[in-house]
């Protein structure tokens, strides 16, 4: 596996990076069981003040942090600081949190006097992708360094200097060694280290193809794990929608970072009275985005993130029209070097068709009109993913009632998708298990310890 940065926009190779060793992943072992048996014996909050010292530094250097997620796989560069701007308040949250969501919790029971403590439980393995290489990380290490299992990155092959600057952050914070060490290793040494009886658990975040490997590795060796995978989420306009808001945020839902969220709206499901009137707004917006080099902060549509993620993204799209699906916008060449896919409209796609039940990881809406309310619901859950989804209307009580009938992880009433370290993240079906962020996240990988005293 090659870890290089190239620039897609440029499409310029910046640096390149050499594998890990075996002997490389021993020593991280050994350094990360040592280090989880020494915070065996602190407190959480001793560890508080790195994670805010962590906080600290990337936001003193948000800038250059964000150029590098830039340069390395594309984001706009403002989007890019928001990113770094996130990880911040995400370290800041588990630091001002941390200790109190560990707190022993008592349990009534006439067997005597009991508790639970939340534990440590070891050394973990984080899979994690490219399309935020700051936040992911953040998602899964700003948790677990408060509960204290020290934790070895395998990053993307794509963003190795995001990797690598992150982990630098963490060292400049004041972590001890093994805290959090980065590895440019391969899947079988990824194999090789969750199979180690010094790893309790492995965090991935990415494809359905990669969590289902990661996942059949962690259970043939008895480990724990989260997966947070891909997602095919539905974007509900009901008849009684707001259509102000529904404009506002209709369009940034699906573009945001190029497309390249996996909780982004993907299917825009509109009543029929609306649906042509929509179509004609999607249309409009998507024709004024301006693609060009990320780091101006003019530019709107950034590449997407590598030549391969373009040519499988072309391929959908293709697939999708040869099935009988409309391009109502888009779909044409962009006259730049990078990896530009354009801002794309489908519609009649039909539950044949391939796109009906697949994630496009790019600038592409698909568009789906419903002649009734629960029409519109039945179309929302026929998707073997389930992570997030949206709900538009006027009437906070009926809104609530269709969220609570979407088979979603997440659904958000009136606003796009979000993220924020206070709200757990996950899904059901193939989007995944598990969830990080809030006290849920920080729950994933501890040993929920009963103490029973039956003389107490």
């Amino acid at each position: 596996m090659a870890y290089k940065t190239i620039n897609p926009y440029t499409n310029e190779t910046l640096k390149t990076y050499p594998n890990a060793t075996d002997a490389d992943l021993e020593a991280a072992l050994a350094t990360g069981h040592k280090l989880y048996q020494q915070w065996r014996q602190e407190t959480p909050a001793s560890r508080q003040p790195v994670l805010h010292k962590v906080a600290e530094l990337m936001r003193a250097e948000k800038t250059p942090l964000a150029e590098t997620i830039t340069k390395e796989m594309g984001k706009l560069i403002g989007e890019a600081e928001a990113e770094v701007d996130l990880c911040a308040d995400i370290a800041d949250y588990f630091a001002d949190h941390g200790a109190e969501f560990l707190a022993p919790t008592p349990l009534p029971t006439d067997a005597g006097k009991a508790y639970y403590i939340k534990q440590a439980v070891g050394v973990l393995v984080m899979v994690e992708p490219w399309n935020f290489p700051y936040y992911q990380i953040m998602r899964v290490f700003a948790p677990n360094y408060i509960v204290g299992n020290p934790m070895i990155l395998k990053h993307a092959s794509n963003t190795p200097s995001c990797a690598a600057a992150f982990a630098d952050i963490v060292a400049r914070a004041g972590a001890p060694e093994g805290s959090l060490t980065n590895l440019f290793i391969s899947y079988d040494q990824v194999s090789a280290a969750i199979a180690d009886p010094r790893v309790a658990g492995v965090a991935l975040t990415g494809s359905e193809r990669g969590g289902a490997a990661v996942a059949q590795e962690a259970g043939a060796n008895l480990k724990k794990s989260t997966m947070e995978l891909g997602g095919n989420d539905a974007f509900i306009i009901l008849d009684d929608a707001d259509w102000d808001k529904v404009k506002a945020l209709a369009v940034d839902a699906r573009l945001f970072n190029a497309g390249q969220v996996c909780s982004a709206s993907k299917r825009f499901i509109v009543m029929a009275d609306k649906y042509d009137e929509f179509v004609d707004f999607m249309k409009t917006e998507f024709a004024k985005v301006r693609p060009g080099d990320p780091l101006d902060r003019n530019t709107t549509l950034a590449p997407l993130s590598s030549a391969s993620a373009k040519t499988k993204l072309e391929k959908q799209v293709a697939d999708a029209v040869a099935a009988g699906a409309t391009v109502a916008y888009g779909n044409e060449p962009v006259d730049l070097p990078g990896q530009f896919f354009p801002a794309t409209i489908l519609t009649d796609i039909t539950k044949d068709n391939p796109a009906y039940n697949q994630e496009m990881f790019g600038p592409v809406a698909a568009i789906y009109k419903a002649n009734t309310e629960a029409e519109a619901i039945a179309l929302a859950n026929d998707s073997s993913y389930g992570l997030g989804s949206t709900v538009f209307s006027k009437d906070p009580e009926h809104a609530d009632a269709v969220a609570r009938q979407i088979e979603a992880g997440m659904t958000t009433i009136n606003r796009a998708w979000i993220t924020a370290p206070e709200l757990p993240f996950g899904g059901v079906k193939n989007s995944g298990y598990g969830r990080e962020l809030y006290q849920l996240g920080l729950d994933a990988f501890v040993n929920e310890h009963l103490i029973l005293n039956a003389e107490a």
